[in-house]
């Protein structure tokens, strides 16, 4: 019994540390400075889910223990995004329902952005990051920048052992001015 809860604590800890490391990276000011994502809870939170799309894309190659590890990063994604609500006044009656909405987007999100991922589809992802991160407005030029950076960023994570923690996400100044040349 022992050994089973260690094993418990180490993933959720190993959990914490893809994720804060995803959170750091989607909070980087490049996002809203040279790609145009509003910062905001809205524009934060879509970023979060593109790059835990990402890490789940790259956990897809690693079995069963993989999708162990992408469950409790989840796991531990929609606690933080419970305990945000929470820290932002949200009442307690209305955090479950506004966790149940984030799911949600999530998952409709994960559904967009994945195949498109998985295909290397340029042009898909484009439009289904267009559609979520700049709902109501055209925005080609920044939504088929964000699609370069994921697909980059796939194919970064996809050479990279899952043993590492954290995962090196590239810079997106970086990518940013290496594309522009």
């Amino acid at each position: 019994m022992f050994a089973r809860q260690t094993t418990a604590r180490q993933l959720r800890e190993r959990a914490a540390a893809f994720y804060d490391t995803l959170v750091v990276q989607a909070r980087n000011p490049t996002f809203y400075q040279a790609f145009g994502v509003a910062d905001t809870v809205d524009g934060r939170f879509d970023l979060i889910v593109l790059h835990a799309v990402l890490l789940f894309n790259r956990l897809l190659g690693e079995g069963e223990a993989g999708r162990v590890l992408q469950q409790a990063v989840f796991d531990y994604f929609f606690a933080d995004m419970d305990r945000s609500l929470r820290e932002m006044g949200t009442s307690d009656l209305a955090v479950p329902r506004r966790v149940k909405v984030m799911a949600q987007s999530f998952y409709g999100r994960m559904g967009a952005y994945q195949p498109a991922i998985a295909a290397g589809d340029r042009a898909l992802l484009a439009h289904a990051i267009e559609r979520n991160l700049f709902p109501g407005m055209v925005r080609a030029n920044e939504s088929g920048a964000l699609a370069d950076y994921a697909l980059a960023t796939a194919a970064a994570l996809s050479g990279q052992p899952v043993g590492s923690v954290p995962l090196t996400y590239p810079d997106p100044i970086a990518w940013v001015q290496e594309t522009r040349r």
